[in-house]
């Protein structure tokens, strides 16, 4: 069973430094180690634009031994707005030297199905060995609705067992066909960082945190097996909590 901390920082303002310093930290220690790389499953929404931001920011930055995937994806044309991978590439991957081999993104002209094999057999080559990739670090979003990865309340998904990827032609959210990592591999992940901001997420924030009614939210069942469990949030988005959280002190590693 994971080991889950909550963070919370004044703003969202502070909250995006803390998150490069999560990541380059994490990158330090794996490519420190036997594996000798640092793997990283990252997430759009606001994700994309807090990431970019503070990566690009810092000095002498080393990507060349990260390989980066995508926790989830639309499947569209990479030029969409609504692409994930499309709004790193511009905000991110064209600035930093992480290499072309490193980034493990879909084939958006597959049909649905086809797109989650072609990715579930990328992953396996990635991480060879593995039946289910082990990532050093995912970093999730969630949904107002409590949803996590493309993985939304109420969904079959939830309960995929055997797949690494899976397709969704049904997604409640458009565009409705999507592929996403599967919760065995989100709760294989050596580190799982959750990021939420704003107080639109304190009430559902609340039900994941602390319980509620009704079933688990797709969000409360990510409890990483082995790894750790961060959750990173800003005062807004922390508003509705009771449970004891920690408030790290400015420049604090994580």
């Amino acid at each position: 069973m994971s080991s889950r901390r909550v963070l919370v920082f004044p703003s969202a303002a502070e909250l995006g430094p803390a998150l490069a310093r999560l990541v380059t930290a994490r990158a330090d220690q794996a490519c420190g180690s036997a594996r000798g790389r640092f793997s990283m499953g990252v997430s759009g929404g606001s994700l994309v634009g807090m990431l970019s931001k503070e990566l690009t920011a810092l000095p002498n930055l080393d990507c060349s031994r990260w390989v980066v995937g995508f926790c989830d994806e639309r499947v569209v044309p990479f030029s969409d707005p609504e692409s994930t991978y499309g709004l790193y590439k511009d905000q991110l991957l064209s600035k930093v030297n992480i290499p072309e081999s490193g980034v493990l993104a879909i084939n958006p002209t597959l049909p649905v199905q086809e797109c989650a094999e072609d990715y579930a057999r990328k992953l396996s080559e990635s991480f060879p060995g593995e039946a289910i990739p082990v990532f050093d670090l995912l970093l999730l979003g969630m949904g107002p609705d409590g949803h996590t990865c493309s993985l939304f309340p109420d969904h079959p998904l939830l309960e995929e067992s055997q797949k690494t990827v899976a397709p969704i032609s049904d997604s409640p959210k458009p565009p409705p066909q999507r592929v996403t990592l599967t919760l065995p591999v989100v709760n294989a992940a050596r580190c799982v960082a959750f990021v939420s901001t704003g107080g639109s997420k304190a009430s559902v924030l609340k039900r994941v945190l602390e319980g509620g009614e009704g079933p688990l939210l797709p969000a409360a069942r990510v409890t990483p097996s082995k790894g750790e469990l961060l959750w990173l949030l800003d005062e807004p988005a922390a508003a509705a909590l009771t449970l004891q959280v920690e408030r790290p002190a400015s420049g604090a590693h994580l």
